[in-house]
């Protein structure tokens, strides 16, 4: 696991953490771009340790800092770490290697390490087993003159050209002939747009290669290669693969989020990942963001608005999708790293609920209580406009009213002050109002007179439950003088 010295544990350096830790697979931190650190003087012909031991006392005061930094985050995620030439036992002690990737010191330290901890806790799995050859795909190319191409480690037996293998696709299984074996020439990295490759006529595990077969387009990264030969049948290749595929891939009826990524590896870290966080999943798959993808989602949001997206991973939308999603209202939100991903949504997510949550507040009739003012009655009925004052709360037009008995009056209409139209009142406020219902000022109420709000009994058990932090003392102590009010007209 690479670890920036100058940034430390950065959210996606803890999200592969959790992930290696669900996986239980053991690793070692190489702490990269020592070189970077303020004063640092390159020693490439040193051992890593001699060359830390030969900087300034400024430099090496710094590099302890950010180190057992490091030592203390690792240590609130539950591992005991500590650097590797201090370490005892590397079984229960997490291996971490200062090293540069621009100086090289610390490499060669850094695969002595590695080698080492692969032959204590890899050691059976070492054993190369020449009668089966497993591969896995790694990044899926296409390449001038050689058509789509697929970069893969052989990791078991022997690959040879003219091998039947069985890969995982898109749409299943990809049944294929190898037509050719490529490395590349020594120094190059095989993923340079200047690859120069030599051709060769077997891969023996633990090899990296580049093959060249037909029908590898559909190819999904992350898929196994089995090589069909006597101890592997076709039908059993193909059923490996369809077991892989199917293991991490979803597809169900329940509501919950689309998610798309580029590769088997970073669908399923991605999955799990919106596990973690609560977030259920209805469809999950490999490749770019299709309509079905679209409507899925679609599906979801006639049940819960909030899951009804879609989440890719280094994936991009086809021809006309983005247009369909608009007019599903459908949100597609994308990114290249998963945690970023995942907070991006999430975020969105929150904001979704806390709209949804004050849409429903304010649907909801509040309490209030107001008092019609003496010698301000501009209408006796149909409708009534009277003066008012707000005694306590917040009223609105479409508010129903009744009095002190709990017998209904009639429904606001509209609020006003100084000619102008309001859409609330608050305590305070003097104001005129009118009120539709079968009411004369005069028979059915009273200048001077005080009235209330009449809360639904839906909305008064709302408003104290859900919604009970969102309201005032006063609103509170007014519920519960309706309830006693009414209980004892009854």
């Amino acid at each position: 696991l690479v670890v920036d010295v100058l940034k430390g544990l950065e959210k996606q350096t803890i999200e592969s953490i959790q992930i290696l830790k669900e996986k239980k697979t053991p690793f070692l931190i190489a702490l990269n771009k020592i070189d970077r650190i303020p004063g640092w003087v390159a020693h490439p012909e040193m051992d890593v340790i001699s060359s830390l031991n030969s900087q300034t006392i400024l430099v090496k005061t710094n590099f302890d800092s950010l180190f057992y930094k490091l030592i203390g985050d690792l240590a609130n995620l539950g591992f005991f770490a500590e650097r590797f030439d201090r370490i005892k036992d590397f079984r229960s002690q997490l291996s971490i290697v200062p090293v540069s990737a621009l100086t090289g010191e610390g490499i060669p330290e850094l695969m002595l390490i590695t080698i080492g901890l692969c032959q204590i806790f890899l050691k059976n799995k070492l054993q190369i087993n020449f009668n089966e050859t497993k591969g896995v795909v790694l990044e899926v190319k296409e390449e001038p003159g050689l058509g789509t191409t697929v970069d893969a480690i052989i990791y078991d037996g022997v690959l040879k050209k003219g091998d039947t293998i069985v890969l995982g696709g898109l749409q299943g299984a990809i049944i294929t002939k190898v037509k050719a074996i490529l490395v590349p020439k020594p120094l190059n990295d095989m993923r340079s747009p200047e690859d120069k490759f030599i051709e060769v006529e077997t891969a023996q595990a633990a090899m990296g290669v580049k093959i060249v077969a037909a029908d590898l387009d559909k190819t999904v990264a992350g898929s196994p290669i089995y090589v069909v030969n006597g101890m592997m049948s076709l039908d059993k290749a193909q059923e490996l693969i369809l077991n892989e595929l199917n293991s991490i891939r979803i597809k169900s009826d329940k509501v919950g989020v689309v998610v798309k990524a580029d590769a088997l590896g970073s669908l399923e870290a991605l999955v799990d990942a919106l596990r973690r966080n609560g977030i259920p999943v209805r469809y999950a798959d490999i490749g770019n963001i299709s309509k079905r993808d679209v409507l899925e989602a679609a599906i979801t949001k006639k049940s819960d608005p909030f899951f009804g997206v879609v989440l890719a991973f280094n994936v991009r939308p086809l021809s006309n999708v983005v247009e369909e999603a608009k007019e599903l209202g459908v949100p597609i939100f994308r990114k290249e790293v998963i945690y970023e991903l995942i907070e991006e949504y999430t975020k969105w997510l929150q904001e979704q609920k806390s709209k949804a949550l004050i849409n429903e507040f304010s649907a909801l009739i509040r309490p209030a209580k107001l008092k019609i003012l003496e010698g301000y009655v501009f209408r006796r009925s149909n409708p009534v406009i009277v003066g008012i004052e707000v005694l306590e709360g917040q009223i609105k037009p479409g508010y129903p009213l009744q009095n002190a008995k709990c017998e209904f009056i009639g429904t606001i209409m509209q609020i006003q002050e100084s000619g102008k139209t309001l859409e609330s009142a608050t305590k305070g406020q003097s104001v005129a109002i009118s009120i539709k219902g079968d009411v004369v000022v005069g028979r059915h109420i009273f200048e001077g007179e005080v009235l209330y709000t009449a809360v639904p009994e839906e909305h008064a058990n709302l408003l104290k439950s859900k919604f009970r932090s969102m309201l005032t003392e006063e609103e509170l102590a007014l519920l519960e003088e309706y309830r006693k009010g009414c209980e004892d007209k009854r």
